[in-house]
């Protein structure tokens, strides 16, 4: 590998954590925390995520409890899961909330598909953008004489082969996650 992809490595890698976080938050009809990774909670007159504020567990497969560390965020925690609009069902016990996964159904399902589709296009983009980076700082070091002519195209062919190789890591994250989304 060439030191221009190297030297962006982390770009490329960076995109493929992301997307993995991000399909993360998609519900699959099976109860885990990272479903609540994305949701930010006001209390205190400030945000917070959801985590610093409460203990999450799994009691059951189609099930999350929130125990808040404060009692008196009850309220607040309560009121920012209803506005993130999850598609839970929330119940507020007194000194925990109780949210409850409906099991999905066919549509549903094919929504989050389609949201797990746009979710890999939009890494992909991100992943194109790291490509360019690289392929600029290649011609340029061509222009600059650093490199020759055969060398900035035997450097741009192993950017595309490095690009193939990310783009199918990212198809294999999303066959994965369909599966689970598809599974009944």
């Amino acid at each position: 590998m060439n030191q221009f992809i190297l030297n962006q490595i982390a770009d490329f890698q960076k995109a493929i954590d992301f997307f993995i976080k991000d399909i993360g938050t998609l519900r699959t009809g099976r109860a885990h925390p990272g479903l609540l990774d994305n949701i930010v909670i006001q209390a205190y007159g400030d945000y917070y995520p959801i985590n610093a504020l409460a203990n999450i567990s799994v009691p059951e497969s189609r099930s999350l409890v929130i125990i808040p560390w404060d009692k008196t965020v009850l309220k607040d925690i309560e009121k920012g899961l209803i506005a993130a609009n999850l598609g839970l069902g929330i119940v507020n016990e007194g000194d925990k909330i109780r949210l409850t996964i409906p099991p999905l159904n066919e549509e549903n399902r094919r929504d989050l598909v389609k949201r797990l589709n746009d979710k890999m296009e939009e890494a992909r983009i991100v992943l194109r953008q790291a490509r360019e980076a690289v392929k600029n700082k290649i011609e340029a070091a061509m222009v600059a004489k650093e490199i020759s002519e055969d060398d900035k195209f035997r450097f741009i062919k192993e950017l595309d082969e490095f690009l193939a190789q990310k783009n199918e890591e990212l198809k294999a994250l999303r066959d994965k996650k369909e599966e689970e989304i598809m599974t009944i």
